[in-house]
């Protein structure tokens, strides 16, 4: 009975709160210990630096508040109406406290015997959350009522809801709704569902209790609550009702949610606007607007997961990361699972997971969203070296295991994989402007922000031979020059001080070959020959043309199978030269900085590109290239269905990096994939087969509607017939066309014959260019950080 009063005197409070509050409303207006509006009349929230990309996608947010500002017109009807159903159904009725809802709430909770449902209004809520504190105490709760009146008195509905959409709290450091659908769901508030809004509502009652992150299961209880309530109040039709009530939702788990995942150029953008405006950054709510194109960075960060994935498939499975010892309980056994996967990050969509259990067919695994997926029977033979009882207990797959899962498409099903060692870099960008529209500094960046597009200098291997073949054209070799694939010893005098026997990459010797076949076969011997015959130093004097630090490529014969050092974004910056017919473009990421009211603060444009080569030297690497894809290493590029690709393989020395290169008209892409700490990535992995995939999968995404664009050979380019294992002339219509520099053509009165000896081709002159680049030409990427060590 003593229980009975007291709910009944609790009740009886909460109208003498009411009634105090109405009867001194003229009081209030003047009440000397309340606080001046003006926070509220002139609202200026923290904000962060926001990053965006070209199209207006988010990906990248920095400051102490995760906060985004919006105005209440471009909320979803749908969004509003969830949070007066959830949390204040008469707001547009009464004048800042709700004389009938405390009533009801006091006979709600009377009758119930537990204080289970609460009065506060939207405006009482806002006056909290601006000015006092959260204390239950009786003179707490005056002060919060005689706020909202004056609140009332001084703002509309509109301006009141407005102030609460984005200042409330709502769980994963996220204020407002807006920072909330961008941390739970990664897409922005006008983009959520009724499902997604729903369940958003649920949580200023209790962040922490109904977070769909930590707590999945009570936020669906609560989503549910807030969807019936929009029934019962007319909001939405049962149809609706049970269509939200049946949609799953993809929350997400990392700490950070965008609707494209480009931290490592983020990181980028935030450096450099720190730079220049100090720690104002965080709080000020500038905007950045990049280069980089929302589809493409997706495709490319697809890319590189699936080829992460790929790579983990060849080399086989690596076994679980943890064993846990769960109850037999199944209760009991839930709460093991659910506080261990709680602590346990996504990491590029490799998703943690607990096996549940082995059976003959399938893998049963529990996700943190609470979902059971199962694995088939490739998976069991995946791991079957782990499935052994031979094994210790911690190493087996067995029940309890920790794993990680990976779904790479909707259409394609779960996959068993682990968090990786080896990382892997995208880069794509504009040939003709240098505008980056791709980045993937590495496969995770919660892991390591070493960001190995920009940072990371590799030896290139065969993916820097079309530099060499570009100075053979300048020195007078074409195309159907012919050179032996035969066996050589190199002088120690000529590499560096070391005597060098080298070897093509498969062992194997064809003999007489052309230049174009020779560079489609990635054929090193032959590679040798023609650094030879151009000459060592006019092929360095050459490369530095398209860009490179020259002083990381010695001037040695092992330049010509890359035996020097580039990034990914030197490498990408380098092949954007025959992409875009003999410019040398700067890459550049930064369009635009507006402050929090959408004055443009600065403005970005492209250096405009400066002559590199001869447009006809580009012209003929680039067909020499399309040749790579149709007969030489990269046929893997043929099931995109396109004519009008180009690229070069790349394969370091026992494999220990794996390259691919690769351009259309448009479009000129980098992918890499290796150790940070340089070791064979395996028997067989290859640039062809390692690195390759990626860029097609970029390429497949973002070619996807445009049309192909043959190349038209420039002015003083000519066509003649030759035999193509010879190269030498033949009649029309007894050989193959090919593509000659019109002065070095068969019949030319300066041209050296495709058959001459390999000193004759050495010494002669180039005299159709007089200018002569700098062997270590200013550095181009100088709007980029310098390079770092990275750390594992």
């Amino acid at each position: 009975m003593t229980r009975w009063w007291h709910f009944l005197l609790a009740g009886a409070a909460g109208l003498i709160v009411v009634a105090t509050a109405v009867a001194g409303l003229s009081a209030a207006l003047v009440y000397p210990n309340l606080p001046s509006l003006d926070s509220l009349t002139d609202y200026r929230p923290k904000q962060p630096l926001r990053i965006f990309t070209e199209d207006g996608s988010l990906i990248g947010e920095f400051g102490e508040e995760r906060r985004a500002v919006v105005r209440l017109k471009d909320t979803p009807k749908f969004m509003r109406q969830a949070i007066l159903a959830a949390e204040d159904e008469r707001f547009y009725q009464h004048g800042g406290v709700d004389t009938i809802g405390v009533l009801r709430a006091a006979l709600s909770n009377l009758v119930s015997r537990g204080a289970k449902e609460g009065a506060s209004t939207i405006t009482m809520q806002v006056a909290r959350n601006f000015f006092l504190t959260s204390e239950k105490t009786l003179r707490r709760k005056l002060n919060e009522a005689l706020l909202a009146i004056k609140i009332e008195h001084a703002l509309s509905k509109d301006e009141i809801l407005e102030l609460y959409l984005n200042h409330i709290y709502l769980g994963q450091r996220s204020y407002g709704f807006a920072a909330a659908a961008q941390i739970y769901f990664g897409k922005p508030l006008a983009k959520i569902n009724l499902a997604e809004a729903a369940m958003l509502a649920g949580l200023p009652k209790a962040p922490s209790a109904y977070n769909p992150v930590v707590n999945p299961t009570r936020a669906r209880t609560r989503q549910l609550y807030v969807l019936g309530r929009m029934k019962t109040l007319g909001y939405i039709s049962p149809d609706e009702y049970e269509r939200a009530k049946e949609q799953r939702l993809p929350v997400k788990y990392s700490p950070q949610n965008f609707e494209a995942e480009a931290p490592h150029l983020a990181e980028l953008v935030r450096q450099r606007m720190h730079q220049k405006y100090g720690d104002a950054i965080y709080v000020s709510g500038m905007k950045v607007y990049t280069t980089l194109r929302l589809a493409d960075q997706r495709a490319a960060v697809a890319g590189v997961r699936q080829g992460i994935v790929e790579f983990h498939r060849r080399r086989g499975y690596a076994g679980p990361e943890a064993r846990l010892n769960l109850p037999a309980d199944a209760a009991e056994a839930e709460k093991v699972i659910e506080g261990d996967l709680l602590d346990r990050e996504e990491s590029n969509g490799f998703l943690p997971g607990v096996v549940l259990a082995v059976e003959k067919s399938r893998i049963r695994v529990r996700m943190r969203s609470g979902d059971t997926v199962d694995l088939g029977p490739s998976e069991i033979k995946y791991a079957q070296r782990f499935l052994s009882d031979k094994l210790a207990a911690e190493k087996r797959l067995a029940r309890g295991s920790v794993v990680r899962v990976v779904r790479l498409s909707p259409e394609t099903p779960w996959q068993l994989t682990y968090l990786p060692q080896v990382e892997a870099a995208f880069i794509a960008l504009s040939p003709d402007t240098g505008a980056i529209r791709a980045m993937v500094g590495g496969f995770d960046f919660s892991h390591s922000q070493f960001n190995h597009v920009t940072q990371a200098w590799r030896q290139p291997g065969s993916s820097f031979k079309p530099f060499i073949y570009s100075a053979a054209l300048e020195h007078g070799i074409t195309p159907a020059s012919v050179f032996d694939d035969a066996p050589i010893t190199v002088d120690p005098a000529e590499t560096g001080g070391i005597a060098w026997e080298p070897k093509n990459y498969d062992g194997t010797m064809e003999g007489p070959l052309t230049l174009r076949m020779a560079l489609a076969k990635s054929k090193n011997l032959i590679s040798i020959r023609v650094l030879q015959a151009a000459g060592v130093q006019f092929v360095h004097e050459h490369a530095a043309k398209f860009g490179f630090d020259m002083s990381r490529i010695p001037p040695y014969l092992t330049m010509a199978l890359g035996a020097g050092e580039v990034t990914p974004l030197s490498l990408a910056a380098g092949y954007a030269v025959f992409a875009n017919g003999g410019g040398r473009v700067t890459p550049w990421h930064l369009l635009k900085v507006m402050d929090k009211d959408n004055h443009v603060l600065e403005t970005f444009a492209p250096v405009a590109p400066t002559p590199a080569i001869d447009p006809r030297n580009a012209f003929l690497m680039t067909n020499l290239l399309q040749d790579v894809v149709r007969r030489g290493t990269a046929t893997g590029a043929l099931k995109l269905g396109r004519g009008d690709l180009a690229g070069k393989t790349g394969t370091t020395n026992d494999s220990r990096d794996a390259w691919f290169a690769g351009f259309q008209r448009t479009l000129v892409a980098v992918a890499w994939m290796g150790y940070d700490q340089p070791r064979s990535l395996g028997t067989g992995e290859t640039g062809g087969g390692t690195a390759l995939p990626i860029w097609v999968r970029y390429m497949g995404e973002a070619l996807k509607n445009v049309p192909e664009m043959p190349y038209t050979p420039p002015d003083g380019i000519v066509i003649h017939a030759v035999n193509p294992q010879t190269g030498i002339s033949v009649p029309e219509g007894q050989g193959v066309p090919e593509y000659f520099f019109q002065e070095y053509a068969p019949g030319a009165a300066d041209s050296v014959p495709p058959q001459a000896p390999l000193d004759a081709l050495a010494q002669k002159p180039d005299t159709r260019f007089s200018r002569s680049a700098p062997a270590t030409p200013q550095n181009p990427f100088d709007i980029l950080p310098h390079p770092a060590t990275p750390k594992n």
